[in-house]
C-alpha cells in the first residue's frame, strides 16, 4: 500500500477540467470526436515510436551514450518506447471506455439538475469514470505480471489521486465556464447548453435576453 502511481496518471487533471467544459457546451457528441481524436493520435505516435525502434541508430546517436552515462542508448530508447503493446491497448481501451462512462453520468446528472451544481455533475462523472479506468487499464497491461494484490493496490493509490485531483479542480471548472459565459453571453451560453443537452434541453428553464 505504498503511493505507488503509473505516470499516465499525472496528464489526466487537464483532461478532467476539458472533458467536463466541452461536456457543459457541446454535449457527448463532441466529447465522443476528441475521444476519438485522440485515440487516432496516440495510436499514430506509437507507430511511429516503433518504426523509430526499426531503424538502425545512427554513430552520432549511439556515441552519445557515453557523454550521458548511459551503457547503450538505443537498447534504452528500445526498453522504453517498446513497452508491451498490452500497456498500449489498456491505455486506449480504459481511455475510451472511461470517456463513455463520463458522458452518460455528466449528463444523467445534467437531465436532473438542469443548470444548477455543476460541481456534482463535473466531480460525480470524474469519480465513476476514473474508477473504471484506473482498473481497466492495469487489468490489460499488466495482468500477466502483477499479482492481483498489487494491481488493486496500484489502482487504488491512482484513484485516491484523481479523486482528490478532481475536488481540487472543481473550483477551476467554474472558472472557465464563468469565463466562456462572460465572452459567449449568458443567452448565447444557455442556447449552448441546451444543445448540448439535446432533449433533455426541456428541462432548462428559459433566459431572458440580455439589453
Amino acid at each position: 500500500m505504498s503511493f505507488t502511481l503509473t505516470c499516465g496518471v499525472l496528464l489526466w487533471p487537464l483532461e478532467f477540467v476539458i472533458t467536463d467544459i466541452v461536456n457543459e457546451f457541446f454535449g457527448p457528441k463532441a466529447v465522443r470526436r476528441i475521444s476519438i481524436t485522440a485515440v487516432i493520435l496516440i495510436s499514430y505516435a506509437f507507430l511511429m515510436y516503433y518504426m523509430a525502434i526499426g531503424i538502425p541508430p545512427a554513430d552520432v546517436w549511439l556515441a552519445s551514450s557515453g557523454k550521458q552515462g548511459v551503457p547503450n542508448i538505443q537498447d534504452s530508447f528500445n526498453a522504453i518506447f517498446g513497452q508491451n503493446m498490452r500497456i498500449i491497448l489498456g491505455s486506449l481501451v480504459a481511455f475510451l471506455v472511461s470517456q463513455v462512462v463520463d458522458v452518460t453520468v455528466f449528463h444523467q446528472i445534467k437531465k436532473r439538475t438542469g443548470n444548477k451544481h455543476l460541481w456534482l455533475r463535473a466531480t460525480g462523472s470524474t469519480l465513476v469514470s476514473q474508477l473504471v479506468d484506473s482498473y481497466i487499464v492495469l487489468f490489460i497491461a499488466f495482468s500477466s505480471y502483477f499479482s492481483w494484490q498489487l494491481i488493486l493496490a496500484i489502482g487504488l493509490m491512482n484513484y485516491i489521486y484523481k479523486f482528490t485531483v478532481a475536488i481540487v479542480l472543481t473550483p477551476l471548472i467554474y472558472f472557465v465556464e464563468k469565463r466562456i459565459e462572460k465572452y459567449v453571453g449568458h443567452h448565447t451560453a444557455h442556447k449552448m447548453k441546451q444543445a448540448a443537452m439535446g432533449i433533455e434541453a426541456d428541462f432548462l428553464p428559459p433566459v431572458v435576453p440580455e439589453p
